[in-house]
Formats: structure tokens, sequence, C-alpha cells
């Protein structure tokens, strides 16, 4: 996954000077940051879950596309870290997913930049995970939609994740940016256990971000 994720940004790279030349239209962005992260739902009995949030990071690729005066569609590749951590119990959930994110982006003059005002849904893919209990012991997560069986040497969530984005920025004239976001996962990432029917568990993630970025 990882050599497949490295040779698609190398695609990406050498190949948008050359659609630049061709449209100006067409724009290609590197960025980074930091997440700040939850996983919100309820329990075993249906009580709202108490986890804090979980510092982590998110670094790729989007591409812009001019679609009218002002307004760009923005698909973009990124590699996030999610999560949640429990402070009573001294749990920690990190999940790392593959993000696609689809955004509609207003970006209009503002200065000698750019404001920016995007929003749009998402998919996300895990693709690796680690699940550290209150005695230390470390546990790597597995996705599977429906359980049957464990094996007591890992922790169980669905692979597939989707939400929405919103977020506002700020694009200086050399291309250098800056956008704080907010994300909400609409789908419960918990698998639905044949042991456990009738429980209530839910998983969403929720969470905000720090982007900065170079747009080419």
């Amino acid at each position: 996954m990882k050599t497949v994720i490295f040779s698609f940004l190398t695609v990406l790279l050498l190949t948008s000077s050359a659609l630049q030349a061709q449209d100006d239209k067409f724009r290609f962005s590197v960025l980074g940051g930091l997440n700040l992260q939850n996983i919100n739902g309820k329990d075993f009995d249906g009580d709202k879950l108490e986890n804090k949030l979980l510092p982590g990071f998110h670094a790729g690729v989007n591409a812009l596309v001019n679609i009218a005066p002002d307004f760009y569609f923005q698909p973009g590749l990124i590699f996030s870290t999610k999560g949640a951590k429990d402070d009573e119990s001294d749990t920690r959930i990190k999940v790392s997913y593959v993000e696609l994110p689809l955004n509609l982006l207003y970006r209009a003059d503002l200065g000698e930049g750019k404001v920016l005002l995007g929003f749009g849904p998402y998919a996300a893919f895990g693709i690796g995970g680690k699940l550290k209990d209150e005695d230390g012991t470390s546990y790597d997560i597995e996705f599977k939609n429906k359980i049957t069986g464990t094996n007591g040497q890992s922790f169980y969530l669905k692979r597939l994740d989707m939400g929405g984005n919103i977020f506002f920025g700020y694009e200086m004239a050399s291309g250098l940016f800056a956008t704080l976001n907010a994300q909400l996962g609409m789908l419960n990432i918990y698998p639905e256990y044949e042991a456990f029917e009738d429980s209530e568990i839910s998983m969403k993630n929720t969470g905000f971000g720090l982007s900065l970025g170079y747009r080419f």
C-alpha cells in the first residue's frame, strides 16, 4: 500500500508542471500538518463515549481544477492518522488512513493573496493501527465488517470511513497557504459482532486539523 501511495504521489508531481503549462486552470499542491482527532459514539450500554482528542498528522497532495470564476473542484490523496484517547483508563487508539477528499473550493482575491473556503465529502480507507490499553499491552487493529470470532490479539474496526470536510484559510501570492479544517465522520466504524447483536456500540471519527502547503 505504501508503495502504491508513493508511486501515485510521484506521478502527480512529475505531471503537474506539464498540466499547468497546458492549462493554467489546473494547479497542484503538497500539504501537511497537525490532526486533533477523536472518536465519538456510544459504549456497549448505550452511554456516550468520553474520549479525548488525540494528536496526529496528515500529509499528501491535492489538485485544483477551475470550474467557474473563483470556484474550483479540489480532489486529493492524504495519509492521515486518527484515533482517540481515554485519560481515565490510559487507553489509546491510533489508526492510519488513506483519505480521498472531494472538495468544492471558493478561492477569491483578498489583498495580495486569496481567501479559501471549502467543503465536501471524503472517503477514507484504514491501512493499519494499534490500540494500547491501560496495562500497556498493544493490539494490532484488523479491519473487518463482521466478527464471528476473535483471536484475542487484535482490535477490530471497519476499514471504510466516510464523512464531510469544511475548511477555510489563506493563500499568499507566492503559493504558500494555510488552512484550518473540521471533519465529521458519518459511518459507524465499529464492526458487527455476531455474539453481541444487541450491542449499542458506535464509533465515529471526528476532528480538527491545521494544514500548511504550497501550490505550484
